[in-house]
Formats: C-alpha cells, sequence, structure tokens
C-alpha cells in the first residue's frame, strides 16, 4: 500500500483566493515617449519635448541647437527638421 508523503500536494486551496498572486498588482511606470511639447514651444516644440525628456531646462536645449547650427555650419537646423516632422506632438 502506497500512502503520500504530503496529502495536500496538489489539493486546492480551501479559499480559491488566498496565495501569492493575490496582492494588487502594480502597473508599470508608462514609458517616456519623445515627443513634440504643445506648451513649451518658440517653433514647433521639438527642444521643448527634448528638455522634457531628458529633464533639463528647455531654454539650455535652445541654447545648444542655436550654438550647434552655428557651429555646424548649419548641419543641426536639417536635424531640427526632421525632428519636426518625425516627433508627434503630444
Amino acid at each position: 500500500m502506497m500512502t503520500e508523503a504530503n496529502p495536500q500536494a496538489g489539493a486546492e486551496p480551501e479559499h480559491p483566493n488566498d496565495g501569492p498572486h493575490d496582492a494588487p498588482q502594480e502597473l508599470p511606470p508608462a514609458r517616456k515617449r519623445l515627443v513634440r511639447s504643445r506648451d513649451d514651444r518658440w517653433i514647433s516644440g521639438v527642444c521643448g519635448g527634448v528638455a522634457e525628456y531628458f529633464g533639463v531646462d528647455a531654454n539650455l536645449v535652445r541654447l545648444l541647437v542655436v550654438v550647434g547650427a552655428v557651429l555646424g555650419f548649419g548641419s543641426l537646423i536639417i536635424a531640427y527638421l526632421v525632428a519636426w516632422v518625425l516627433m508627434p506632438e503630444a
């Protein structure tokens, strides 16, 4: 005659809601998205959106874009225009 070492193994719990999965599950934090800002904008909101994404001041981003455009012979202006077209608005 075989006896089980653990008669409870495989048995259903007395209360179906008892268990480790009963705690309310927290939703994962929302992913940050790179979008053009509606509130912090001068031209199209690209610099404001980049500033919000990285958590820096928008005026600093604008200054870097202007300096980069001057020193880069306008190549950053092309990147700005591409971002304007590709980035969705918030």
